[in-house]
């Protein structure tokens, strides 16, 4: 198999098929993000020759190795939805070749990646198969979408992600607790409550904002431009979060950045998660919370 680097995966696609068809970010500019430093390039597609390789390859191991038939499929690379609807189309032809029972294709993307494609090539990828992207929209509060360069703003996610949805394409959202800065958690939460609430994410996944020397975050904050959120402020923005989350959810911290996991079924759960965040906020302490973040060495 092709694997180039570090592969990125969220915890809910552990069996599925991990296929590369593209390797790093076309993005590169979040002030925040080291996740592909190890990289020698900023992005790169992966040939068809590279990609049938691999089918074939993934199709004699899946079924030496478990004996049954694999039915999801996560293109890996921080953005493959960004890849030209003919491409995509193709992808979806050749898995759909080795693998005739796969049921759903995902992947991560941006919502950048969405605005590329019009409603009908979306149309058509809902039934090649495209479905459960995961999005990686950080926030939904402007200010922080902006000094982050994220390349979009809370307008371009409602937009878009109504248009994935009006296509049948289902989506996840990626939350980056602390994004906002020192004193602005809360309302970034808020904000993004607001937003989320006009949308359908499968899942909402809360990561915690772990900052690294190699990341241009680190050089702001260096330079006095941007101040990082405690830790006890980032459990009481995810406890925001949650409190103004009004749709039906499955809500999540599993990521190694969390120093307290936990999945919820929202909102029939929100009061039993309000609780525990809660309890983390009034009971663990600074000291404790900041002991874990400087142990996460890498993500």
């Amino acid at each position: 198999m092709h694997y180039t680097g570090t592969i990125w995966r969220p915890p809910y696609e552990a069996a599925s098929l991990l296929l590369e068809v593209t390797a790093g970010c076309t993005h590169h500019r979040c002030k925040f993000c080291t996740l592909y430093t190890d990289l020698p390039f900023s992005f790169r597609m992966s040939s068809l020759e590279d990609i049938e390789g691999d089918l074939k390859e993934a199709r004699k191991r899946c079924r030496k190795l478990t004996g049954r038939e694999v039915t999801r499929t996560f293109l890996t690379g921080a953005n493959p939805f960004v890849l030209k609807y003919e491409r995509l189309m193709k992808i979806s032809e050749m898995i759909h070749e080795y693998f005739p029972g796969m049921k759903t294709i995902g992947g991560f993307a941006r919502i950048t990646d969405i605005a590329m494609k019009s409603d009908e090539e979306l149309s058509a990828l809902s039934g090649a198969g495209y479905d459960g992207l995961t999005i990686g929209v950080e926030t939904a509060d402007d200010e922080a979408l902006k000094f982050m360069d994220k390349g979009y703003l809370a307008a371009d996610i409602l937009k878009q992600c109504g248009r994935l949805y009006k296509a049948g394409i289902g989506y996840s959202f990626f939350y980056l607790t602390g994004i906002s800065g020192a004193g602005r958690g809360e309302a970034g939460a808020r904000a993004s409550a607001a937003v989320f609430n006009q949308l359908h994410p499968a899942r909402v996944g809360a990561n915690m904002l772990t900052i690294y020397p190699d990341s241009g975050l680190y050089e702001e904050i260096r330079q006095g431009n941007w101040r990082e959120e405690s830790e006890t402020e980032k459990y009481r923005e995810i406890r925001a979060l949650v409190e103004n989350l009004e749709i039906p959810t499955i809500f999540a911290a599993l990521g190694a950045s969390n120093a307290f996991q936990m999945q919820s079924i929202l909102p029939k759960d929100k009061g039993k998660l309000l609780a525990f965040l809660d309890d983390i906020i009034m009971n663990v302490g600074e000291d404790r919370l900041k002991r874990y973040r400087k142990s996460v060495r890498h993500l």
